[in-house]
């Protein structure tokens, strides 16, 4: 009787025991996981977040032999985001060379030291494209309207010399991305200027007016020795004879 008792008392006893290291073992897998579930809808053990809320995303990395989840509001470089009925993914880009990815083969920006071309990462911009800073963007033509031509200029100035050079644009047509990019078109030719500056066409005109009325003194009909004394200053100051009155013997011009 004795026997019988203490054995259904040893009995309850282990299972007190064993009840009390199964709460242990859940608490201490709750705390081990508890960071990595945050953001889960359902969370395992072994394999961290295993479905996410409707707007996040589920990332599995490999880890080992398996896969370990996280929800991600984002998908992280060299992935994009795939939308399902049931559960969001992030999937890998197939290139190893892109960094950002619209679809699995389209990408939309290229690790450092590659060119966007098309949705592919090239080293070299194919022929009938230019790079410009991460892309290659497609040639600038068809070209625009040409713009006027320039003033004639040389050396800054715009007379003074026989010949000149002047220019015009043409401005690219491009639109899109590659609008503002496009150099645009520039021709220069040969052009004729004004030999004498206006200053100098002045100084020229008031120099030969100068010269004529030296000219006029010279031609006076009066004595040689009072022409050479009269200059052509007096000549311009001096006195109109009246023609009712005999004429004097001052030289007039």
């Amino acid at each position: 009787m004795h026997l019988q008792l203490f054995a259904i008392v040893m009995s309850l006893f282990c299972e007190v025991i064993r009840m009390g290291s199964g709460v242990t073992q859940k608490q201490s897998a709750h705390k081990e996981t508890s960071e990595d579930c945050q953001s889960c809808l359902e969370c395992s053990r072994d394999n961290g977040c295993v479905r996410c809320p409707e707007r996040l995303f589920l990332f599995l990395q490999r880890k080992g032999m398996s896969h370990h989840g996280t929800c991600l509001h984002s998908c992280p470089a060299g992935h994009f985001g795939q939308r399902g009925r049931d559960v969001n993914r992030c999937m890998k880009c197939r290139s190893l060379d892109c960094e950002q990815c619209f679809s699995r083969d389209f990408c939309t920006k290229c690790k450092p030291g590659f060119k966007l071309y098309r949705g592919k990462c090239l080293i070299h911009c194919p022929e009938g494209t230019f790079a410009h800073q991460t892309d290659c963007l497609e040639d600038c033509s068809p070209p625009g309207e040409w713009s006027e031509w320039s003033v004639c200029t040389r050396d800054g100035a715009t007379c003074g010399f026989r010949w000149g050079k002047q220019t015009r644009v043409q401005e690219s047509s491009q639109s899109g991305r590659a609008a503002g990019v496009c150099p645009p078109q520039r021709e220069t030719q040969r052009c004729r200027m004004k030999k004498k500056c206006p200053a100098e066409e002045r100084l020229e005109k008031e120099d030969l007016e100068e010269r004529r009325r030296e000219n006029e003194c010279d031609s006076s009909p009066e004595p040689a020795q009072l022409r050479q004394q009269q200059t052509p200053a007096e000549c311009s100051e001096a006195p109109e004879s009246d023609p009712a009155e005999p004429p004097e013997l001052t030289p007039v011009c």
